[in-house]
């Protein structure tokens, strides 16, 4: 799963002799610029949502199951609690997003919420933190279909990635969220003040931008430069949130992890741009790349 990658590729497949619950399926190949859904769950689909009244039986075009919620909706029970051990990214977790008058001219009342799996919101956090200057916090577990949820289904503001993630607001209320499945355009229009947030377009933008998504595979090699910028960029992630909450060296440890993502990307579509490389990674994508070894 690549944080800040491009995505793309051809689609695999799950293998069927995996007995993984969804072998059969196929995952990856849907681009970073084909991330961005609605306010409708379900919206966000490059392929594989011909039928609009449910998410069962859908691939996974970006590597994660999509979100469930409350009275198993649109079949959502299919990638419920019951999963959560194999969930790629781990359990469905949600975190606060606030930030101060310091940065931005926001009420004490504007908060956001990033719902999605566990890994993925670590690795937004530094993104968050560092684009949008949000007061750090851990994930902390969410349990969508629970009827005490702090965020109910009615108060999703977006959905990216094929409905895995999902940015959310209790100020607002899309009274359309149960019954627009068939019309994607069709819901309750933001409040004035949210609409034009230059706090919420900064954190939507780094969930577009920055939500790790499956991608084409780079050459592996011990000596490779861009497997040392992978572990670095790890290492630097997860120390980055632990100091983030923990206080000190905040900037230091996120700009340097953003720095090593960069690196990465752009590594990468240099590597693609020669079809040699491309056609040997092709050829090794189906030996190398195990969706059911996820997480």
């Amino acid at each position: 799963m690549d944080h800040w990658g491009g995505g793309g590729g051809k689609p695999d497949t799950i293998s069927k002799d995996s007995k993984h619950p969804f072998e059969g399926r196929n995952f990856g190949g849907g681009k970073r610029e084909e991330i961005r859904g609605t306010r409708v769950f379900g919206s966000g689909y490059p392929y594989g949502a011909d039928n609009r009244s449910t998410i069962a039986g859908r691939p996974f075009p970006f590597g994660a199951w999509p979100l469930y919620w409350d009275q198993n909706f649109m079949g959502g029970d299919e990638y419920g609690p019951k999963y959560d051990a194999i969930r790629p990214g781990g359990f469905i977790a949600s975190v606060p997003l606030r930030t101060t008058t310091k940065h931005f001219n926001v009420t004490d009342d504007e908060v956001y919420y990033a719902i999605g799996d566990r890994e993925s919101l670590l690795l937004l956090m530094v993104s968050f933190v560092t684009w949008c200057h949000v007061t750090p916090v851990w994930p902390s577990r969410f349990d969508p279909s629970s009827p005490n949820a702090t965020i109910k289904l009615e108060n999703v503001i977006q959905y990216f990635r094929a409905s895995s993630l999902a940015l959310a607001s209790p100020a607002y209320n899309n009274t359309f969220a149960r019954a627009s499945i068939s019309d994607a355009n069709v819901s309750t229009p933001l409040p004035e003040f949210m609409e034009y947030s230059p706090f919420r377009r900064c954190v939507d933008d780094v969930a577009e931008k920055a939500s790790a998504i499956v991608g084409e595979p780079l050459i592996h090699s011990s000596a490779h430069p861009s497997r040392d910028g992978i572990l670095i960029g790890s290492f630097l992630i997860l120390a980055g949130v632990g100091l983030l909450i923990g206080g000190g060296f905040l900037l230091v440890a996120c700009e340097v992890g953003e720095t090593v993502f960069h690196y990465r990307f752009q590594l990468q579509k240099r590597l693609y741009g020669d079809p040699c490389i491309r056609s040997k990674v092709a050829a090794e994508r189906r030996t190398e790349i195990r969706y059911e070894d996820y997480p």
